[in-house]
């Protein structure tokens, strides 16, 4: 069995497991939980460390399955699998924007530091803080800035702000992979380009570019499930409309009398994720030469 055949099965055999460990825990777990340290008398008081079980918190999992292709809001409105689609498919696109400028500026972050080593003794330390940042508190901050441009005559769509946002969660694995890709080369095959007197622009591109792809593939995937997962929360937090992180929010609101109908944008959600991966791995499709020993997201 190949190691990509070998991944699918497990990764088909851990769904089947998260499905069955929701449909024991709803059978046999607490209809209203477990609260602790709750004051007598106060409803709502104490910490829950068991969540609820009736159908409202935790509907089956053939109840979602089944409300995905029920109408989306009654009537003649398209399936909620349909509405989740298009919805995604603009999540999708901001990722796309976003990754690539995640990508761009966390190249460059790394070729710089690589180069200087004084610049990475200065920035890595604040890259790594930057990701400390609350992206729910710094997306409405970005979307301001672009509202400000906007209203100063320059053209800002509100989209381009969520692709920032999701830039700053995609630049940080390919800052860290590549750099970690650039300095992987061993002493030796340094020393002996220099001695063949080749310069700095060869090194990087016969040696270091070669020896970082094993490193820089997997930084890659993981920016791009950041930028959706990047995507998503920035709707969420400046209320652009049209995307899945929005119709997230909406439909949330209708889960005391529609529980089944949340969990569909968050399936199209983790879709989206493995998605978005999965596209980025294509493109070691072409360097399969370069990715022995690859390092692991």
């Amino acid at each position: 069995m190949s190691r990509r055949t070998s991944g699918l099965g497990w990764g088909i055999l851990g769904v089947l497991g998260i499905v069955l460990l929701w449909e024991i825990y709803k059978f046999a777990g607490p209809a209203d939980g477990l609260v602790i340290f709750a004051v007598e008398g106060q409803t709502g008081s104490g910490i829950m460390i068991l969540p609820r079980t009736h159908d409202r918190a935790m509907p089956h999992i053939w109840d979602m399955l089944a409300r995905l292709v029920a109408p989306t809001s009654g009537g003649d409105t398209p399936p909620l699998f349909v509405t989740v689609s298009i919805a995604a498919l603009t999540t999708l696109a901001i990722a796309a924007v976003g990754w690539v400028l995640g990508v761009a500026v966390g190249g460059a972050l790394a070729l710089m530091m690589q180069r200087w080593r004084l610049l990475e003794w200065g920035l890595l330390p604040w890259i790594v803080v930057s990701q400390t940042v609350p992206l729910i508190a710094f997306a409405p901050v970005i979307n301001a800035i672009g509202n400000q441009i906007d209203r100063g005559g320059t053209p800002w769509p509100q989209w381009l702000s969520v692709a920032i946002i999701a830039s700053y969660l995609a630049f940080f694995p390919v800052a860290i992979g590549a750099l970690r890709g650039l300095e992987s080369p061993d002493r030796i095959h340094v020393d002996l380009m220099h001695t063949y007197a080749v310069g700095y622009w060869q090194t990087l591109w016969r040696l270091r570019l070669p020896a970082a792809v094993p490193h820089l593939l997997p930084a890659l995937r993981l920016a791009a499930a950041n930028a959706v997962l990047g995507v998503v929360v920035a709707e969420v937090s400046i209320g652009m409309r049209g995307g899945i992180g929005r119709m997230l929010i909406q439909l949330a609101g209708q889960a005391s009398s529609d529980p089944a109908a949340p969990w569909g944008p968050i399936f199209g959600s983790i879709l989206l994720g493995l998605i978005a991966a999965g596209s980025v791995a294509l493109l070691g499709v072409g360097l399969h030469k370069y990715r022995r020993g690859e390092a692991t997201a």
